[in-house]
């Protein structure tokens, strides 16, 4: 890489590839700047700049009046070595979650503020507040400065929303309004099977909360049940932050991944009174896991298991 480009782009160059991956595109499929910028959240100048840094190591190609679109795809690209620190603002994302969650952070802040905090530039502090901002944690203020929203600070909250989850997920499931979304079905089920395929040894622990977040609110989403849909996408932003921060146990991943596709399988087959019986089981025992100082056994996800 040139000593004269900045850090962002082959930053950004990663996440494009990521992208590309997890999202299986096509040896064809256009890259428009005003989309990656959007998905991104920076401004199309750096995407720009990210897809030529990839037209260059071979990922992506460009032809007049055509733009950018996908050059490689699945393993082709896993070879495509692109030298910088991706972890980098997701580190930056959880030294600032970590303040705020403590206590270290007021309710507002300003961009001079957390460069000067953070020893950062103001290019890197504006990624990881729009990252943020994306994820439901700040709202930008109609003059300068951001906002943080309300999250889950206690262990006893944390809990607390995971009882809450067992109540009303499972519940979305018996509603007379509820309905499966074939595509968004297979969509959830491949982003699952990728983690089972290895993503869970190369995603980023907001990746791998992200595909969870996912499913549970698409099933919620099938419902039809609109108060349902809206409560379960508040937990899972008041909750972000403290699941980026569990111990990262890829056995049990790998159990929750599986479970995700029994579930799926038993809504596909129209067994929706077990496929809530089985719901309710897999949030006990994530509950157990990753809330109670004591965790339990794992035997009701397993029983439920056996049914199937």
């Amino acid at each position: 890489m040139s000593a004269n480009i900045s850090k962002l782009v082959p930053a950004l160059a990663s996440r494009i590839v990521r992208m590309i991956e997890q999202q299986e595109f096509p040896v064809g499929h256009r890259l428009t700047e005003l989309a990656l910028s959007s998905e991104l959240g920076v401004s199309r100048s750096p995407v720009r700049r990210a897809l030529q840094f990839l037209e260059q190591a071979g990922a992506v190609a460009s032809e007049p009046n055509r733009g950018f679109y996908v050059a490689k795809t699945g393993a082709d690209l896993a070879g495509i070595l692109l030298p910088v620190d991706t972890e980098s603002d997701e580190a930056t994302y959880l030294r600032i979650a970590d303040d705020r969650l403590a206590g270290h952070l007021g309710d507002e802040v300003s961009e001079s503020e957390l460069m000067q905090r953070y020893d950062m530039s103001r290019a890197k502090v504006q990624r990881v507040l729009a990252r943020m901002a994306r994820e439901g944690m700040v709202d930008r203020k109609p003059g300068r400065g951001w906002i943080f929203r309300e999250l889950l600070n206690t262990v006893e909250s944390y809990r607390e929303s995971y009882r809450f989850r067992m109540v009303v997920e499972p519940a979305g499931i018996l509603e007379p309004t509820f309905r499966i979304d074939q595509v968004a079905l297979e969509r959830v089920r491949k982003e699952q099977q990728q983690m089972l395929d290895g993503g869970m040894e190369k995603w980023s622990r907001s990746e791998v909360f992200q595909a969870g977040v996912n499913l549970h609110e698409a099933v919620a989403q099938w419902s039809g049940n609109r108060f349902l849909i809206d409560a379960v996408k508040n937990i899972n932003r008041l909750r972000r932050v403290l699941e980026y921060k569990q111990n990262f146990d890829r056995s049990r991943l790998r159990r929750q991944c599986e479970e995700h596709l029994m579930l799926l399988d038993l809504l596909e087959r129209g067994e929706r009174m077990e496929a809530s019986y089985f719901l309710r089981e897999h949030l006990n025992v994530a509950r157990s896991i990753k809330a109670e100082p004591h965790p339990a056994t794992e035997v009701p996800a397993a029983e439920a298991k056996a049914r199937l």
